[in-house]
């Protein structure tokens, strides 16, 4: 376990970035090899021989841009021409019945193999499940009502049905999807339970937490508390004997509004007199107007020590999101900023947190982070980071810096001169930029005939472009020098 964990960095950039990697991750530990999120483009970024490696497949939640070639990798695993084998998939048990309705279109029909029938696939032949997180006491189920017709109704563990005294079911009728209203015990309150309880809850949840154990020593958990997202999702927690690392997924963190969330009493907005909603157990309506609470104190406080001694990778936006993390509300989280990665980042973006880039590996070694460049381990020691139409910049503070670090409403930009002109907000301090080539640090190009282009040997070019034709030199990597000291060996 000395190595710890390595982190390979697939896609950071959100749903509609023109970037178009979105999100995806590799984590390895001695040999066992994971992904988490499958939105960045596998057969790009790994190529299918890599990807047979590859011992699970680990998904967050269900919007596209986490797992957009989910479906591509089932289908990949069945027909590849020497290699066939199921995806072996680590979720929660909503998470994964949402991952089977949303690819059935894409995996439930084929045709045979003398191209003459079409065929039905099951999903059990593409996929093996592996439970994250414990099972729920109660769900919606269909049953027959004994006249040929179905019903939905509530049953607890023994199959049994639930009175609407304990539990509903509310149908939106912009959806027509069921959701679960649920009288909790203590609170004599109506809730929501998948947003009410934390995984921790004997109240809603089994016993058995479902942790998943690789040979190699490591745990993956799955988390619940802290994602806030709207989506059913789940955050993850990778745990070695030295290491713990945290996936927050896609959430709204905010510690302000995690407080009422959990403080707040609601009044019902009942359509109907009281007697007949208590009598009713299905009702036709938005579910928001009959909760009374919507998160447990419980759920508040494994939320904010959900990040207690790991390094987080975690999710960020710009302006007030109301399904992210905003930027200018990072000071309101449980967060540490030497302790996080930045993700999901806007395409533009300038952060005095250290920022994700497709392609990046880093390494947790015990409590503290650093970026892996060949057999080098470096700290990201930068006092600010930049990053603009798929580039990536690292800012050392310098009194004589071409760019100023500028602050806006929370914001963070970078401004020409010395002070900024003054659109950008107020002046900060002044930096020195290097742009990042693979990990090595060059400074920043102004010339608009000059670009730096990575050869083959990893050396670096300065390449100048002029009416004649073009010339290049080698440069040298700064990055040691900004370092201060040596550079820890990676292995």
């Amino acid at each position: 376990m000395g190595d710890g964990i390595t982190l390979h960095i697939l896609g950071d950039y959100g749903p509609f970035s023109r970037m178009g990697k979105s999100i995806g991750y590799q984590i390895a530990v001695g040999e066992s090899r994971y992904l988490i999120d499958c939105g960045a483009p596998l057969f790009q970024q790994i190529g299918g021989h890599m990807l047979k490696g590859i011992k699970g497949l680990i998904i967050t939640h269900c919007h596209d841009d986490h797992k957009r070639w989910f479906s591509d990798l089932a289908l990949f695993n069945m027909y590849a021409p020497d290699f066939s084998t199921r995806v072996s998939l680590l979720t929660s048990e909503d998470v994964h019945q949402e991952i089977i309705r949303s690819s059935g279109p894409a995996l439930d029909k084929s045709l045979s193999s003398d191209s003459k029938n079409v065929t039905d696939i099951g999903y059990e032949d593409y996929v093996e499940h592996t439970m994250l997180g414990p099972r729920a006491r109660y769900r919606i189920v269909s049953k027959d009502d004994g006249a040929g017709k179905t019903r939905l109704c509530v049953t607890g563990e023994d199959g049994a049905e639930v009175g609407p005294d304990r539990a509903k079911i509310i149908i939106n009728p912009k959806t027509k999807m069921p959701r679960l209203l649920f009288k909790d015990p203590d609170y004599s309150e109506w809730v929501e339970p998948d947003s009410f309880y934390s995984f921790s809850s004997r109240v809603f949840y089994g016993e058995e937490q479902n942790l998943y154990w690789d040979a190699e020593g490591f745990t993956i958990e799955a988390l619940k508390a802290p994602v806030w997202h709207g989506v059913t999702g789940i955050g993850l927690r990778i745990r070695t004997a030295e290491e713990t690392l945290v996936f927050s997924s896609d959430t709204i963190h905010d510690k302000e509004l995690w407080e009422e969330l959990c403080r707040e009493k609601r009044e019902q907005r009942l359509a109907m007199p009281g007697k007949e909603f208590e009598a009713s157990s299905v009702i036709c309506g938005d579910i928001n107007d009959f909760i009374e609470r919507a998160w447990s104190e419980e759920r508040y406080r494994d939320a904010v020590t959900a990040f207690d001694g790991a390094i987080v990778v975690h999710d960020i936006s710009l302006g007030r999101s109301v399904v992210h993390t905003s930027y200018e509300r990072l000071h309101k989280t449980t967060l540490r900023r030497e302790d996080v990665i930045l993700t999901h980042s806007p395409d533009k973006i300038t952060s005095e947190w250290v920022l994700c880039k497709a392609g990046k590996t880093f390494g947790i070694r015990g409590k503290r982070f650093f970026e892996v460049v060949g057999d080098k381990l470096y700290r990201m020691n930068a006092d600010v980071y930049h990053k603009e139409e798929g580039r990536y910049f690292a800012g050392y503070k310098n009194d004589k810096g071409r760019y100023t670090v500028c602050e806006k409403a929370g914001k963070l930009s970078l401004s020409s001169g010395e002070e900024g002109d003054g659109r950008h907000g107020r002046p900060l301090y002044r930096v020195e930029l290097y742009e990042d080539i693979s990990g090595k640090y060059f400074p920043k190009i102004e010339r608009e005939n000059a670009r730096y282009l990575e050869r083959r040997d990893g050396r670096v070019e300065l390449l100048e472009f002029t009416d004649k034709g073009s010339r290049g030199k080698i440069v040298e990597d700064q990055r040691e020098r900004l370092q201060q000291k040596q550079p820890i060996p990676a292995s």
